[in-house]
């Protein structure tokens, strides 16, 4: 059997996830519980979905630093319109998918279209859209309506809301990324830009798609942030776009682009970060310890992903000469 430097990556980490749940199972008698692991996947939904967008951008070679920006913005869009011109939940709650996917439509054009760098495109889009959604709410808190905080609470047994859309996010990515033709060419675009290109794939289109698919994400993931918190302010979406890249990259995808999975690599990666919090929460350990094991565990999986970096290198060098 044949494993890539990717697979192994993954298949360390998801023993890595193993043995931590054992060792904080262990440590503490309540992490362990059913309670507890449900709380986990409600508290890390957000993160995963947002995750699965960033996910099939870094399959293309690209990066979006912009998500955590999109997620406010069409967060802040839609409070607005439940506070200021009463529009019914129902109605608002698809705002926020739509403006998230025009934003990711905004972020392919500049880097399909307008051949801008995605690392600078999507660092300015990054502060526009943050520094929009600010001046539209004064930077105030903005309360989910009184007939829609049920949703804070919906659930069947131990699965809520955001657990739900959570695991459709990850099923219908990583079918999309798997059995369709737009995944075959994600992965093509990763894998050789140009190479793409002259086998006859519009790598403009498919790269445009993926940004529109990552703002849409970032949609789902401010919905279920929203909903989880029942109100938006300032910090909503603050730092986001860094932990996505994090989970990725510890879920064994390749930010050399066109290597990786989206399940069951951003679930492992999801919850290794949330086993790491809620297990240091559990023992009681000092808070700050979390950013230092967080660090450590970013740099291990980057670490791996350098020995695997030559085919990036390669393909800027053959960017740079053509």
């Amino acid at each position: 059997m044949k494993f890539g430097l990717v697979n192994i990556k993954s298949l360390g980490f998801s023993a890595a996830v193993i043995v931590m749940f054992v060792g904080f199972g262990i440590a503490a008698p309540n992490f362990a519980t059913p309670g507890n692991v449900f709380s986990m996947l409600h508290t890390m939904a957000p993160l995963t979905i947002a995750s699965c967008g960033i996910a099939l951008v870094i399959l293309t070679g690209k990066i979006d630093i912009s998500i955590g920006s999109v997620s406010f913005l069409s967060a802040s869009i839609a409070g607005l319109l439940m506070e200021q011109l009463h529009l019914p939940w129902g109605l608002a709650m698809p705002v926020i998918m739509l403006s998230a996917a025009l934003m990711g439509a905004v972020n392919g054009f500049l880097i399909a279209i307008l051949k801008i760098d995605s690392l600078i495109a999507t660092l300015g889009t990054m502060i526009i859209f943050r520094g929009i959604a600010l001046m539209l709410t004064n930077s105030r808190v903005i309360a989910l309506p009184d007939d829609a905080q049920f949703l804070s609470n919906w659930s069947i047994g131990y699965f809520s809301l955001d657990t739900f859309i959570m695991i459709i996010a990850l099923i219908a990515i990583h079918a999309l990324h798997k059995a369709t033709r737009l995944g075959r060419y994600i992965n093509a675009v990763g894998d050789n830009e140009e190479v793409a290109k002259k086998v006859g794939i519009n790598t403009q289109k498919t790269i445009l798609i993926t940004y529109i698919l990552s703002g849409l994400l970032a949609g789902f993931s401010s919905l279920c942030s929203f909903i989880q918190v029942g109100s938006i302010s300032g910090f909503l979406g603050k730092g986001l776009e860094f932990n996505a890249i994090a989970v990725a990259v510890v879920g064994g995808l390749s930010l050399a682009g066109g290597k990786g999975k989206i399940f069951p690599g951003i679930f492992i990666g999801a919850i290794a970060f949330q086993i790491i919090s809620n297990g240091l929460n559990q023992i009681s350990a000092n808070p700050y310890i979390y950013q230092i094991v967080t660090g450590g565990v970013i740099f291990i999986a980057m670490l791996i992903d350098s020995n695997n970096s030559s085919g990036l290198i390669t393909r800027f060098t053959v960017k740079k000469r053509t």
